[in-house]
Order: structure tokens, then C-alpha cells, then sequence
């Protein structure tokens, strides 16, 4: 059994790693459109003020890029370095997919960055504008593939368990590609990324103008971002609802976390507007609530209702139940994937198999045969994450969209 300890420090090490490599990839994202605008702006009118635009933006985009490509690949290695077991159970499949990115977008994306910065004085206005648009279509395109990856990991869709190989392998590209969270979390994401940009263009322009240093470029880059802003924002609201729609009945816990909702509510159900969750009694301490809104949020309808987190903990109980008996057919077929019998339980309980292993940390010397109703209680509240953490930290996001 690996130490609780081992994980945790795995887990920051891990989240530490992707937080810092996501500041930089919404960057990439958004200036690379916004440097398409700009020289598209540059070859129209011809005049040169654009092509210094392009130009100074060019060098803070390739900085951002040069750090993103360090601290991707550093979290690539931790894949295999943190979540050697994951990588092997789910390499059929979510490999697939960061090698489908590295091969169709990230070689894509890297041939053309070196002819959209030294091509200026090689290729006409035209051939170079092509050039800018790749990278800018070879960025959004890699974070396609980096986003059906990750919603893999949300809804898996399109593999399937093979009891033998212990692995879940790839039963169908098609549904693995489009998964309805993989999509929306896409174009939302996506959009995240212009927004992010437009506020980086904005806020350095704004500096300049202050300074009254490079004017002349400041108020066109000013312009032209708080114009890409605005609409990417509009489309980030409006793809945020649509993604949480989705994900929400995808992960009834997690929106249970996010709503802040324990007990069963009756439709028209209440939004939580502010809220100071207990997770030790199970209960809101304190809660400032909008009537009727949550159902129209989440159901978009006025009849519709959610599961609350103590209905999702009397359903994991029955499911951890159904689940022992294929993590114990599973320990036989480690030992002899050829036991028919093993298969058979296996097949009968697979469904719930993923509770199953929830209780493990529970079992007495890891005998599952030998659990309790207490320990099996103690498993369905782990179901529930932390939900002052996630009920907080939605409204923090939603409050700077």
C-alpha cells in the first residue's frame, strides 16, 4: 500500500506543476489570434504601425511560449514520474491523445513559430499572414486534444476495462472524441484563453499610455483587444452555463459540492448565493439564497431537481457494496487471468467496481471480506469532496467572468 503521505506530496508537486503551466497556455491561446488580427489589419492597409504591433507582441507571445513548452514538458514527465499506475491503466487511451496532440498540433505549431519569426524579410505580406494564422489555428488545435484528454479523465467515454490486461482501452475514437464535456470544455476553455489574452494586451497598453511611451501602439493594441475581449467574455459566459449543464449531471457529486447542497430540495430548487458549508455536519452554517434559481441554472427549467450530497451518499453505499466483489475478482485475475469463475464475478459487478476501491482504505489489513457498515459509511462520505473549497472557489470564477 503506498503511503497517504506519498500521495499528497505527489498531488502538489503534480498541481503545482500545472498551475504554473497554465498561465502560460491561455496566453499562447489568445495572442496567437490576436497577432492574426493585428497583421491581418497590417496586410489590408499597408500601414507599418501594425507591423510593429505584430512584431512587439510577437516577442512577449514567444516568451510565453518558450515557458510553456518548459513547464509542459516537465508535467509530462511527472505523468509518468508521480502516476506511473494511471499512465499504464489508461495509456491505450489517454496516450493516444497526447500523442495525437504532439504529432497533428504541438510539431504543427513549433515548425511554424520558427517561420513566423524569422520570415518577415523572406515571404510576402501574404505568406507570412498564412504562417501567423497556422500558429495561431496549430495552438487552439493542441489545446483540442489536451481538453478531450483531460474531459477523459472527467467522463470517460469511448474505453472500455479489460479485466485481463487490468487496462482500459480505446473501444471507440468517435465517442471518445466527442464527448459532450470534451466539446464544451473546449470551446470554453478556448475562449478563457482570449479573454486572458485581451487582459494582457489591455493591461500592458494601458501601462504605456500612462507612461505616455510608444503611444501610437498602445491605443491601437488597446483597441483592438478590449474589442476581443468583450466577445470572447459574452462567449465564456454563455459556453460556462452550457459546460456546467453538461459536467453537472456528468459529476452529480461535484455540483452537489458546488451548490453547496446537502439536504434533498423540492423543485423549484434554491441557488446558494453565499454559503458557509460544514463539512463535518453535513449542513450550511450560513446561507444567503436565490429562490427557484438553481433549477433553472442546472435543469433550465423550473420543475427540474439535482441530487443533494446525503442522496448521493445513500447511493455510493449500495454501489461500494456492488463494487467489493469485483475488486476481489479482480485481485484473482491478477493472479490468474485465465480463473473463469473470477470473470464471471467480475462481469456481474463491474459497473460499481470504481466504489469498490474507495472502501479499500478502509479494510482491515486491506481484507475486503471484512468490512464493516461503518467502514462502507465512511467510504460514501469520501464520495463528497471538500466542499467549502469548491463552493468558494466556483464563485470566486464566476465573479471575476
Amino acid at each position: 500500500m503506498v503511503s497517504e503521505t506519498v500521495v499528497d506530496l505527489s498531488r502538489w508537486q503534480f498541481a503545482a506543476t500545472a498551475l504554473y503551466h497554465f498561465l502560460f497556455v491561455p496566453l499562447t491561446l489568445g495572442l496567437s489570434v490576436l497577432l492574426a488580427v493585428m497583421e491581418t489589419v497590417y496586410v489590408v492597409t499597408g500601414r507599418e504601425i501594425y507591423k510593429r504591433m505584430t512584431k512587439f507582441w510577437l516577442r512577449l507571445f514567444m516568451i510565453n511560449f518558450a515557458l510553456g513548452v518548459a513547464t509542459g514538458l516537465t508535467m509530462e514527465v511527472q505523468f509518468g514520474m508521480n502516476w506511473s499506475y494511471y499512465s499504464s491503466f489508461v495509456g491505450d487511451t489517454f496516450g493516444t491523445l497526447l500523442a495525437v496532440e504532439g504529432l497533428m498540433a504541438f510539431f504543427l505549431e513549433s515548425t511554424f513559430v520558427g517561420l513566423m519569426v524569422f520570415g518577415w524579410d523572406r515571404m510576402s505580406r501574404g505568406k507570412h499572414l498564412v504562417i501567423t494564422y497556422l500558429v495561431a489555428l496549430a495552438s487552439n488545435f493542441s489545446a483540442l486534444w489536451i481538453l478531450v484528454a483531460n474531459s477523459f479523465m472527467q467522463h470517460p467515454l469511448g474505453a472500455e476495462f479489460n479485466p485481463v490486461t487490468m487496462r482500459m482501452e480505446l473501444a471507440s475514437f468517435h465517442d471518445l472524441f466527442f464527448n459532450p464535456d470534451a466539446q464544451a470544455k473546449f470551446v470554453h476553455t478556448v475562449l478563457a484563453g482570449y479573454v486572458t489574452a485581451a487582459i494582457f494586451v489591455c493591461g500592458i497598453s494601458a501601462f504605456y499610455l500612462l507612461r505616455k511611451r510608444h503611444t501610437d501602439i498602445a491605443q491601437r493594441s488597446f483597441r483592438i483587444a478590449a474589442l476581443f475581449g468583450v466577445l470572447g467574455t459574452a462567449g465564456v459566459i454563455t459556453l460556462g452555463d452550457a459546460l456546467g449543464f453538461i459536467g453537472g449531471h456528468a459529476q452529480p457529486t461535484k455540483l452537489a459540492a458546488m451548490e453547496a447542497l446537502w439536504e434533498p430540495e423540492e423543485a423549484p430548487m434554491p441557488f446558494n448565493i453565499s454559503a458557509l458549508p460544514s463539512q463535518e455536519e453535513e449542513r450550511n452554517l450560513l446561507e444567503w439564497q436565490m429562490p427557484a434559481f438553481l433549477s433553472i441554472l442546472v435543469t433550465h427549467s423550473l420543475d427540474g431537481t439535482v441530487p443533494s450530497a446525503k442522496e448521493l451518499q445513500e447511493e455510493a453505499k449500495g454501489r461500494i457494496w456492488n463494487g467489493i466483489p469485483a475488486v476481489q475478482a479482480m485481485e484473482l485475475l491478477g493472479k490468474d487471468p485465465t480463473n473463469q469463475e473470477a470473470l464471471t464475478q467480475f462481469e456481474q459487478h463491474k459497473d460499481d467496481v470504481g466504489y469498490g476501491f474507495l472502501v479499500q482504505r478502509y479494510a482491515p489489513d486491506g481484507d475486503l471480506s471484512r468490512i464493516t457498515e461503518a467502514e462502507v459509511e465512511l467510504a460514501a462520505k469520501d464520495t463528497i469532496p471538500e466542499v467549502w473549497i469548491i463552493f468558494w472557489s466556483f464563485r470566486v470564477m464566476v465573479a471575476l467572468g
